[in-house]
């Protein structure tokens, strides 16, 4: 008994996410199927009190950096260093918390993965082979596999890619592409010889094998690994002739530089020594490393299966002293509106736009919603809208809300103590404690999509007992059964508010302000430890409900598409001037303006927090007076006014001359 509790209290756990590469903003197929989940599972071990570090960084080697920076005119460190710092920001304005967020161009990192080269090199495990590859003569420079694109072999997919195909999953070599093309320029590449370092993974071929047996991942994990097994595992290039990335630490490779897909893993190992010389004990990353008590986590989407199921671990078993992965909970994609997620084509949802106009909350809510745990997942703003509306807002919200402002206003502002529990309390705290179990159960299995289930099924349960109980008529003949009722909902509230930091930590900490509480550990959850007669705060709902106007914006932006001078001309653009700025009830953004635009329309525009009604009034502005009428907040609106945004600034676009008549056409 001694040592299994002995054994359990040295259990160490590393979480890594897949590192996003730095050459763009993230997106939500980035964080549904990758981060979020990481930061779930990772913030639900730290309640249960596990020893745990989460670790990433930014991939930040590679062709696609250095083409980037050459579009722009400037170094691939600036291209770096731009996309890595939004990203960090982006992750703490969504309630990611990591450990430690580094990024491979960094010295640790670069020192690192040299040394596995050479420990690799010297084993035996990597040498030498002259080959031809393929090298584009119009760009002058031989081409990554990732940037020779063609038809799969297998599928037919016209734009795999020379490493893998991603609409079938098949492992490729760019010879094995038909029709490939360049990626850059589009043109026909030809083979040119070249000398490159190869990683055998022949070598580990069943190590592997039996490896990979015993572990019980999912289906879809273990069936893309078996295919690559299955084909026979063969030598794979792991330089590249590039100037921009971790060198090879080889006289005669001096000019080539480690390929991406062989270093960038070992990011999350050099991460972890960022982290232990952050905090002052520069050994202890090897406790968690080379420790035998702990489990390596690695949450990705499936594109990165193979790399971190096969290649990876080949990697750590040929040096040696490393501990190997214990799960890889891999997603499927993410995918928006019924279409795959284009960069390309702009067809994404960026998060860094997102965080300008909704709650965190409500994304992660969503996205855990349609987390693509066993298929791929589709992102649709309406369903976000109607989700979060219902479950998050009308369900989790209503309860919290109804509760706390029934205890403000008729019991003081003190949740009451409460008095013997009846058949219908005992059955409610048997329910509500099930649900924590299940929720406990689905979480430990990366079932994310179940515990979020669970968990909102809890304030549904504390919303049908507080009808059933019915507070507001007891209060006025059975004081001691409104207090029991107003405490056991009180309870459920502090369940939901610890429970909640994992899903929604934004509106978790907000219930914790107002129910005056500190959060509790996973193993006091269930414990009715809400002190007698306690003081609350002042109660504010949690959430402001997402309206239509939000919506019919976003779907207006992702469809944004180049239009031709006729399209231009249709837009009915016209000078305006404000003559009337009113106030809407309940919206502290938005004003109901009338303006003169060679006739009287009304407008609904969210400039509240950035002009008073006296810098409006007979202010000339643009008009688009021919856009279909929506309803906001109970106001038509008849047009929309053309500002400028930058963040929180905003900014009317105005005529620079007065003697423009309302009505006057802009073209």
């Amino acid at each position: 008994m001694g040592q299994n509790h002995k054994t359990e209290m040295n259990e160490r756990f590393i979480v890594t996410d897949a590192l996003p590469y730095a050459n763009g903003p993230l997106h939500i197929g980035h964080f549904g199927g990758v981060h979020l989940p990481a930061d779930i599972y990772t913030r639900f071990l730290k309640k249960k009190g596990k020893d745990v570090i989460h670790i990433c960084g930014t991939d930040e080697n590679g062709v696609p950096i250095t083409i980037a920076a050459e579009k722009q005119g400037i170094s691939p460190q600036e291209i770096v260093d731009h996309y890595h710092n939004l990203m960090e920001i982006t992750f703490k304005n969504l309630g990611v918390e990591f450990d430690n967020f580094s990024g491979t161009s960094r010295k640790v990192h670069h020192e690192l993965a040299q040394d596995f080269f050479l420990i690799l090199y010297e084993k035996g495990y990597v040498e030498p082979i002259t080959t031809k590859e393929f090298y584009c003569p119009k760009c002058e420079r031989f081409l990554p596999d990732r940037y020779v694109e063609g038809t799969c072999p297998y599928c037919g997919y016209e734009k795999a890619r020379g490493d893998s195909c991603e609409s079938c999953g098949s492992w490729l070599e760019p010879e094995q592409l038909k029709n490939p093309r360049c990626k850059l320029c589009g043109s026909t590449p030809e083979k040119k010889g070249t000398k490159h370092w190869y990683l055998l993974l022949n070598k580990f071929q069943k190590e592997l094998e039996e490896w990979i047996e015993k572990k019980n991942w999912k289906k879809t994990v273990k069936r893309y690994l078996k295919g690559w097994l299955d084909e026979g595992l063969r030598p794979r290039p792991i330089t590249r002739d590039l100037k921009w990335g971790v060198k090879v630490p080889l006289e005669e490779a001096k000019d080539k530089v480690l390929y991406v897909w062989f270093e960038a893993p070992l990011g999350y190992i050099s991460s972890t020594i960022e982290w232990a010389e952050r905090i002052g004990e520069p050994d202890k990353w090897k406790e968690y490393w080379q420790g035998e008590n702990t489990k390596l986590i690695h949450f990705l989407g499936k594109d990165n299966i193979v790399f971190h199921g096969i290649i990876w671990p080949a990697t750590l078993m040929g040096y040696g002293e490393y501990i190997l992965p214990s799960e890889i909970p891999a997603n499927e994609y993410v995918n928006l509106e019924g279409q795959k997620i284009s960069t390309s084509n702009n067809w994404a949802v960026w998060l860094h736009e997102y965080i300008e106009d909704f709650d965190p909350d409500f994304l992660r809510y969503y996205l855990t919603l349609i987390c693509p745990e066993t298929k791929d997942s589709d992102f649709k703003w309406n369903e976000f809208q109607e989700r979060v509306n219902a479950e998050l807002i009308d369900t989790l919200g209503n309860f919290v809300n109804r509760t706390l402002k029934f205890i403000e206003q008729y019991s003081n502002g003190r949740i009451p103590k409460p008095g013997a529990f009846e058949k219908e309390d005992k059955e409610l705290l048997c329910r509500i404690n099930e649900l924590i179990d299940e929720l406990e159960k689905n979480l430990s299995a990366f079932q994310f999509r179940r515990a979020l289930k669970n968990f909102i099924e809890i304030a549904a349960a504390g919303n049908r007992y507080y009808d059933l109980m019915e507070p507001w008529v007891t209060r006025k003949k059975d004081e001691l059964r409104t207090a029991t009722t107003l405490h056991l909902c009180s309870h459920i509230i502090y369940i939901l508010a610890n429970i909640g930091e994992l899903f929604i930590p934004f509106g978790a900490k907000k219930t914790l302000s107002m129910m005056n509480l500190e959060k509790t550990e996973w193993h006091r959850v269930k414990e009715m430890i809400i002190p007698v007669d306690h003081p609350i705060r002042e109660v504010k709902p949690l959430y402001k409900k997402i309206e239509d106007y939000e919506i019919q914006k976003q779907v207006r932006r992702l469809r944004m598409s180049y239009i031709s001078i006729e399209d231009f001309k249709q837009m009915g653009l016209k000078i305006g001037v404000i003559k009337e700025v009113d106030d809407i009830e309940g919206a502290d953004k938005l004003y109901k303006l009338t303006v003169d635009t060679g006739e009287k329309r009304t407008l609904v525009a969210g400039i509240k927090k950035n002009y008073t009604p006296e810098e409006l009034k007979e202010k000339k502005i643009v008009v688009i007076t021919n856009l279909e009428p929506i309803t906001i907040r109970g106001v038509r609106s008849d047009g929309m006014l053309l500002a400028a945004t930058e963040g929180d600034i905003i900014s009317l676009i105005s005529p620079d001359r007065e003697d423009l008549k309302p009505g006057s056409q802009v073209s």
